[in-house]
């Protein structure tokens, strides 16, 4: 996905400007964190990587861009220089997408002359801080609805087209199984599932009509929205017609149900499903689902199969925003921190150490200096090296697999989706002494 590097704050270019006039072109580590959870996260799930390694590698500046800038009068020929022949030629450390994370874990360590590391804080921030939001989200919904269809129908109410497809890939990494945005399958190989609309029944007049001319529209996966009207009826109607269809191949795979008590009416339908034979069609709702929702629904043993889910994913609307910084943490070998009050960071270049029970679940991390060693996995790769990328690119599929893997892997009380729980990250004793050292080479 190209996206102008112009897509950027203007204080990025400014202090640029500054750097270049001042030959501030020294080594700079940058790096990408949550600085605290919100009141309803007991984790997150790390997102967005690949879309920002992509940015990294594809980034230019046009003939336009170029003229566009220097016809603001803003900026001098070395900036205008600088940014004609750009090509980021740092180094990237990650912790990998669809893996389990915390506050103040570095998601993203970039490593690059002073310009470069400055030029690509807002995208990077802008890719990296949506897709971990949303994956984090979806998680929470995959928790509270284990071995349930979850689609992300939210492409509608996204904010924005881009939105609609990172919301799409993100929650697919965090579980879901599919998603009804068409562009999400092409672009990223994502199931994309559709039902129809109530316009499409209405348009018929007559509601057996409209399901019948569908299913022969459209015979493979048919699913059927039967509450356009009356439901029980709607699901009526599909009992009578699924013989007719059958003659010629066609199976009712699923009906949806859009409105009303999700709950009572989805048992009211399989009731009238299982009498009229159609034991194997599906029951998937749509309509105001969260993972509060789910949690009572599965609690209450209704007899749905799957969920659509629109906004209250693709808008987060609960947490539709984390406390993330990309914050300077060493330049020329020096380390730097930021003091301001609520809002210090750790200098350095870290990395992050996780320790397992005995019964294979996180147990705690430390967050340290990269170099000092500690017990546990380490969590942060090498991705990118001198602009160009470290190994090969996992697909899809394997983040998808990471992600279910270290969702596995969470205290029960975090898989549970309790509110309050808090999972113990240790800052480590290098890493404070680096602290120190940092506070004496500050001058305020």
């Amino acid at each position: 996905m190209t996206t102008s590097p112009l897509l950027t704050d203007l204080y990025e270019l400014n202090m640029v400007q500054a750097y270049l006039d001042n030959h501030e072109v020294g080594t700079a580590v940058f790096e990408f964190f949550v600085r605290r959870l919100p009141a309803r996260r007991g984790f997150l799930l790390a997102a967005g990587l690949e879309d920002a390694l992509q940015f990294l590698e594809t980034m230019r500046y046009s003939a336009e861009d170029i003229d566009w800038l220097k016809s603001t009068g803003r900026f001098g020929d070395n900036l205008l220089d600088y940014l004609r022949d750009f090509r980021f030629t740092g180094d990237v450390h990650a912790i990998p997408e669809g893996s389990v994370c915390f506050p103040n874990e570095p998601l993203l360590r970039i490593t690059a002359p002073l310009p470069q590391a400055q030029l690509v804080e807002s995208r990077l921030i802008n890719i990296m801080h949506f897709q971990t939001m949303i994956a984090s989200k979806a998680a929470r919904m995959v928790l509270a609805a284990p071995n349930k269809i979850l689609s992300d129908f939210g492409l509608r109410t996204a904010h924005g087209a881009e939105a609609g497809n990172f919301s799409a890939r993100a929650s697919y990494i965090a579980g879901f199984s599919s998603a009804a945005n068409v562009l999400a399958g092409q672009r990223y190989g994502i199931p994309i599932v559709g039902t129809m609309a109530h316009s499409f029944v209405q348009v018929h007049g007559d509601e057996m009509k409209a399901f019948e001319t569908f299913a022969r529209a459209r015979p493979v996966g048919v699913t059927l929205l039967i509450d356009t009207y009356d439901t029980e009826n709607g699901a009526r109607k599909v009992v009578e017609l699924a013989p007719r269809l059958k003659k010629d191949g066609i199976a009712i795979g699923a009906v949806r149900i859009d409105s009303g008590d999700l709950i009572a009416m989805s048992r009211k339908v399989r009731t009238i499903l299982d009498a009229g034979g159609l034991q194997d069609t599906i029951i998937v709702v749509s309509g105001g689902i969260n993972e509060d929702v789910l949690q009572g629904m599965m609690k209450d043993g209704a007899p749905i199969d799957g969920f659509g889910i629109g906004v209250n994913l693709d808008a987060s609307i609960d947490a539709p925003s984390l406390d993330c910084a990309y914050k300077l943490q060493d330049y020329n070998g020096t380390p730097k921190r930021k003091l301001s009050e609520g809002k210090q960071t750790w200098p350095g270049r870290k990395q992050v150490w996780r320790s397992y029970g005995s019964d294979g679940r996180m147990m705690g991390d430390v967050l340290t200096l990269e170099g000092d060693k500690q017990s546990g996995e380490p969590l942060i790769i090498e991705v990118m090296r001198g602009g160009k990328r470290v190994g090969a690119t996992p697909s899809l599929d394997d983040i998808r697999a990471r992600a279910v893997r270290d969702l596995a892997r969470l205290p029960e009380p975090l898989r549970e989706l309790k509110q309050g729980v808090d999972y113990p990250v240790a800052v480590a004793d290098a890493l404070k002494a680096l602290a120190v050292e940092a506070d004496k080479l500050t001058k305020r």
